[in-house]
């Protein structure tokens, strides 16, 4: 019997992560952390994660399967790590991806610490994605989820060797619907819970509100086309993100999108889709998963893979170019792409295969 620390969010998802580590034999203490910077987030219920009702619900599906449970204050790295990352990134113009931040720093750093505290062999969490030790060499595989609309591997990118050697994720191999019916079956309470949609730390979804409030640097300043010519006036640019369409409060009679933004001027730079699209980009902070692909992009052309460069894009085919051992890596695409976001996380996947990734740090 292994003793594991499951992370229990207090979602369906983690909650039978937990009943299937006990269906296992396994001894489970469930894990819930408390990361919102105050008690707001409790005037939403169902909206974000980690709120005091996700709590409460965590600690009635732990009754519900006869394991202990215990909550950890996490607000203070969480604000350090993410939200206040969050905010920097967008000062300078950039798009941040805080689940993978808080993936990053949070819940396969600060939470495989405890675990280890309390004696814990690995940590268990809910997340759509698959972990398993490579048949031939001394490493470990980071794989899609079987369930592709819910694959979370693209924010897990940042994962060590070390991490995934401790980490389990056993709904990898399952559907949302089998996971909600096996809530069911186990009269879990959480079973119709919604969908945590929302950041944790904007409950209310209302990310400009919040950036106004936090960043010291938003001030209006002019909105101009690929050629220069003023279109209109924003009001600050952490409101906006590399392919924005809608919210850009001006009228063109033809769709526009954000082409850059540029901070030292204080300027949004709008154009069209063909204005937006982009050969390559600029990758940095790199990790690399997989050896034998980052040895290999420094061979002639690179190394062939599928880059994904959002959340909901599912990948483009292209080569990595460079060394293992720089700093930032060069992507070029089969096709030109649109909407690369500096700020945003570029994953490498060779078929369902994790090799590595990094931040996009510009496009070209």
């Amino acid at each position: 019997m292994t003793r594991v620390v499951v992370a229990m969010s207090g979602g369906v998802d983690s909650s039978v992560a937990a009943a299937l580590m006990k269906q296992q034999g396994h001894e489970v203490i469930g894990v819930t952390m408390t990361l919102a910077p105050n008690e707001e987030s409790s005037a939403h219920k169902g909206r974000g994660c980690c709120s005091v009702w996700d709590v409460t619900d965590a600690e009635k599906v732990a009754w519900k399967l006869d394991i202990p449970h215990y909550t950890f204050n996490l607000r203070d790295a969480f604000e350090k790590h993410v939200i206040s990352d969050f905010i920097s990134e967008y000062e300078k113009g950039r798009t941040p991806n805080p689940c993978r931040r808080c993936n990053q720093h949070i819940k396969f750093d600060h939470f495989l610490e405890r675990a280890e505290a309390l004696d814990a062999e690995a940590v268990v969490t809910g997340h759509y994605a698959r972990i398993e030790k490579h048949p031939t060499a001394d490493r470990y595989r980071l794989l899609r989820g079987h369930d592709f609309a819910k694959d979370q591997s693209y924010v897990l990118a940042s994962l060590t060797q070390s991490q995934l050697s401790r980490i389990w994720m056993p709904l990898g191999q399952f559907s949302k619907p089998d996971i909600r019916r096996m809530a069911e079956e186990l009269e879990l309470g959480v079973a119709k819970k919604k969908e945590s949609m929302d950041l944790c730390f904007i409950p209310d979804g209302d990310t400009a509100g919040f950036l106004n409030e936090r960043m010291q640097t938003l001030k209006p300043g002019p909105i101009l086309d690929a050629n220069g010519e003023k279109l209109g006036e924003h009001q600050g640019l952490g409101a906006f993100t590399i392919g924005q369409r809608k919210g850009l409060g001006i009228a063109t009679g033809k769709p526009r999108y954000v082409l850059e933004l540029k901070v030292a001027q204080n300027t949004l730079v709008v154009g069209s889709m063909e204005d937006l699209e982009r050969d390559g980009i600029k990758v940095d902070e790199l990790n690399w998963i997989d050896p034998e692909f980052a040895e290999g992009i420094s061979d002639p052309g690179g190394r062939k893979a599928s880059i994904q460069y959002r959340s909901t894009h599912r990948g483009a085919p292209g080569r990595v170019e460079g060394k293992a051992t720089d700093e930032m890596v060069t992507v070029r695409f089969d096709q030109k792409e649109a909407a690369l976001s500096p700020g945003q996380a570029a994953v490498f996947y060779i078929e369902d295969e994790v090799v590595g990734g990094g931040t996009i740090s510009s496009s070209f």
